[in-house]
């Protein structure tokens, strides 16, 4: 094992000066009976901006990835463009909870600190070059989410998905780590290189290939689970109805996407001698997943579930990305899943707009008349349900453009057109809420106010980059491009 150098803690200060400011938050609302939501809003805004401009200033895109921490952590480009992506979903979700939160009376101090625990987990896993540090990172993320589910104390549904997301968490991480103990037991590494080097000798012995094929297998089950694929879904539709519609957002954006980072990083360099084993198996869930995600979906009544199952549908689509296993898949992936960060905080910020006008915002009737109500909100909710379709001129539509090419590319053929297929099959359940706003008649005429400038802003900022995606996605398919080196 190489020596630590003092100096290779530095590289980690965005990371550092990130749970520091959690942590001090945390204390501050242990410390005080109540804290203002302003400035714990501001003081969570300003420690997320803050850790942005280390990460550009200290670790940047390396022109080579750098292992640091005795293989611990990795420094490279692929890292970057995740932890930017994921500091981005945690300050736009603080600005989405902030009226939320006052309204309702909850303590924002513990509010935030917990956003900025669970971001710091995610820009370690992003980093993770170890099975071990990827799996105390990913329990870090996971424990603060838990918490947050159940957040609104006095409310049953959120008490309820707190529980099944702790024991349905708790149990997938269990199975993770026997997962990796039995990959350990195979080759006697964790780190990802040594473990992609290793695993051809131990798999040419009996003893060793039962344990090193049990061990990715429970690996990738693990693994499922966290991006919410079908068969480990069943958490997400409750828990995406029960948790505090602020947190529904950060779990199906930031969350998703450091859970998506973890398994093609194990993946593609962990396990690269597995690759036909894992693409075949990765392929059967993506297709199970895009049907029974959407099929769900067409079924729902609730506003939230629906989304839940569509998210289902979604993680689908980036497993196409995922198993075609070539450059293309991989900045397809990226380009994807920054597309659907946005597109999703714009879609769950109407419905914050719509609850916090008493609406419940959680069924199709609450969108009937909308654009008489409020023709801004329905544009946005619009421009909304067309980028998650893959309609243009939006992101989605590029996104799953890119992710169908690359399976095309790679020869799934096959599952490209379940893709395609399950693409028009969500056509019927999104465009059922445009036909609510405009073409139903609501029994209340009053006008929808916007009374929050935070809230409206970052939907109209959502609205403006799905739109700009679909309209000039060079510069964020080059930004994609550049960070895989070394990835591959």
């Amino acid at each position: 094992m190489d020596s630590i150098q003092p100096q290779e803690f530095l590289v980690l200060l965005p990371e550092i000066v990130l749970a520091t400011a959690g942590m001090l938050l945390l204390l501050s609302g242990a410390l005080k009976s109540s804290n203002g939501y302003r400035i714990c809003s501001a003081v969570s805004l300003a420690a997320l901006v803050g850790t942005a401009v280390l990460l550009v200033t200290v670790q940047g895109v390396p022109e080579t990835p750098r292992v640091i921490l005795s293989g611990m952590f990795i420094v490279d480009g692929y890292a970057f463009f995740w932890k930017l992506l994921f500091l981005m979903a945690a300050a736009l979700t603080v600005v989405l909870s902030d009226r939320f939160l006052s309204d309702g009376g909850y303590r924002p101090a513990e509010f935030y600190s917990l956003i900025l625990l669970a971001t710091t987990g995610m820009l370690f896993m992003a980093s993770g070059h170890s099975l071990l540090s990827i799996w105390i990172s990913l329990e870090l993320m996971a424990l603060s989410s838990y918490i947050l589910a159940g957040f609104f104390k006095h409310e049953r549904k959120s008490n309820e998905a707190a529980l099944k997301y702790f024991i349905l968490g708790a149990l997938s991480s269990g199975i993770l780590v026997y997962g990796i103990s039995l990959l350990y037991g195979a080759t006697g590494t964790v780190q990802l290189d040594l473990l992609a080097s290793t695993l051809p000798s131990a798999m040419s012995l009996d003893a060793g290939y039962r344990l090193a094929a049990a061990g990715w297998l429970l690996l990738a089950m693990g693994l499922f689970f966290k991006v919410a694929a079908v068969p480990f879904h069943v958490w997400t539709p409750d828990v995406y109805e029960g948790a505090p519609t602020p947190v529904t957002v950060f779990l199906a954006t930031a969350s998703k996407a450091a859970s998506f980072a973890i398994l093609v990083r194990i993946f593609y360099q962990g396990l690269p001698y597995l690759r036909p084993d894992w693409q075949w198996v990765t392929a059967g869930i993506a297709v199970i997943t895009m049907i029974w995600g959407n099929l769900a979906a067409l079924t729902q009544s609730n506003v939230k579930r629906m989304l839940a199952y569509s998210s289902v549908a979604h993680a689908g689509y980036v497993l196409m990305g995922v198993l075609a296993a070539t450059e293309d898949g991989l900045w397809s992936v990226l380009f994807y899943l920054f597309a659907y960060t946005f597109i999703t905080i714009g879609t769950f910020g109407t419905v914050i707009l719509l609850e916090r006008k008493e609406y419940a915002g959680e069924t199709y009737d609450d969108y009937a008349g909308l654009a008489q109500r409020s023709p801004f909100l329905a544009a946005m909710m619009l421009v909304f349900m067309l980028a998650l379709t893959g309609i243009p001129p939006t992101g989605g539509f590029f996104g799953k453009i890119y992710l169908f090419a690359a399976a095309v590319e790679a020869g799934w053929i096959w599952v490209a057109v379940v893709g395609v297929l399950t693409s028009a099959i969500s056509l019927f359940y999104y465009i059922g809420i445009a036909v609510q706003m405009y073409l139903k008649d609501s029994s209340d005429d009053t006008p929808s106010a916007l009374h929050a400038p935070g809230l409206v802003g970052t939907i109209a900022l959502c609205a403006v980059v799905t739109v700009l995606l679909g309209i000039l996605p060079g510069p964020l398919v080059q930004f994609a491009k550049s960070s895989l080196g070394g990835l591959l």
